[in-house]
């Protein structure tokens, strides 16, 4: 098989052919980089420090003498389950805003994260769920969530301004059911959901981390898959229907692959705010690319969650890193909003 490499595209022998966003790709690569590194960094902190190089050699399995529990039973799980938090998180904000083609389109704002809460709150609560029922129960809400949304902004298509408007709406109508769910809850039970709904990677295991990554392995295929679909959809359906995308059965497909990205993200971890909506807008604007930036946008969403969680365990006293992510986001949402007032988009 011979392989002819232009600029941003590599062309196979058989007519197949991969094409590619050069600064994209290099964008990519610097962001995985920024994230091991901070991953290695966070995994060295702690009341056993070790140094990123001491790091390194563990994972190899040369480190010294009991760093290989401290590091592969103790931190590595937590580590690892906030990188794949963060790069489901990071890609499915990146197919809802583009869907929607609203900067605010983000799941934790539209609701579908806080369908997925709900669903394993309902696990958590009510069934006393392992990890794979309140996986599943995750999966379900946001679904369930995704397809009212959906139904609700349906008018001859689905319109990405209504689709932000009704998510608001629902979300609020679920945010009251979750609260509900806390006072019907035995006491116990009523604190192990108030912990999880924080948000946080602390206490996370290889159980969690296997959710995050069953997430990442079966549904970013897809996204990927249809991500030049996706690019087609921003110029609009008609003009999508024109170059032979077939837009709602595009719509439906990449919606229900955020979902549940999304709510396999938020099972692994609770709800982490605001990584969904600022990694997609920071990775747009360091590729300077109109697309759908997928792939930088989930390694930017891997990123933030690697920092945030390195932040929080810099705090004073236990410092969850939902609550990190929300000051900083809340922060990030006043800012992108005065920039839309200044371009007279509100």
């Amino acid at each position: 098989m011979s392989v002819a490499a232009g600029r941003g595209h590599v062309r196979l022998r058989g007519g197949w052919s991969l094409r590619f966003a050069p600064r994209a790709l290099l964008v990519s690569v610097l962001l995985a980089v920024a994230g091991a590194a901070a991953a290695v960094t966070a995994i060295g902190f702690g009341e056993f420090p070790l140094s990123p190089a001491e790091v390194v050699r563990t994972l190899l399995g040369s480190g010294p003498p009991g760093a290989r529990f401290v590091v592969v039973d103790l931190r590595l799980p937590r580590v690892l389950d906030g990188l794949l938090v963060g790069f489901a998180m990071g890609a499915s904000g990146a197919v809802f805003q583009s869907v929607s083609r609203n900067p605010l389109g983000s799941p934790d704002i539209i609701g579908f994260g806080n369908g997925a809460s709900a669903g394993a709150l309902v696990a958590i609560i009510l069934l006393d769920a392992s990890t794979a029922a309140t996986a599943t129960g995750s999966v379900a809400g946001g679904l369930v969530t995704a397809g009212a949304v959906y139904l609700l902004a349906w008018r001859g298509g689905v319109h990405g301004f209504r689709l932000v408007l009704i998510g608001i709406g629902v979300s609020a109508v679920l945010g009251a059911c979750t609260r509900f769910l806390f006072v019907r809850a035995e006491l116990g039970k009523a604190a192990e959901a108030a912990t999880w709904m924080i948000g946080s990677f602390g206490g996370r295991g290889w159980s969690d981390a296997g959710v995050a990554a069953a997430g990442v392995l079966l549904l970013l295929p897809v996204v990927l898959a249809h991500a030049r679909r996706l690019a087609l959809l921003e110029m609009g359906d008609d003009a999508a229907a024109a170059l032979g995308v077939a837009p709602e059965r595009t719509r439906l497909v990449l919606l229900a692959a955020g979902t549940g990205l999304t709510a396999m993200s938020v099972a692994a971890a609770g709800p982490i705010p605001f990584i969904s909506l600022a990694a997609p807008q920071l990775a747009r604007r360091l590729t300077r690319s109109s697309g759908p930036n997928i792939l930088p946008a989930a390694w930017m969403g891997a990123l933030l969650a690697a920092l945030a969680d390195w932040a929080a365990q810099r705090l004073p006293g236990i410092v969850p890193v939902g609550v990190v992510t929300g000051v900083t986001g809340g922060l990030y949402l006043a800012w992108l909003l005065l920039l839309q007032r200044r371009s007279q988009r509100l």
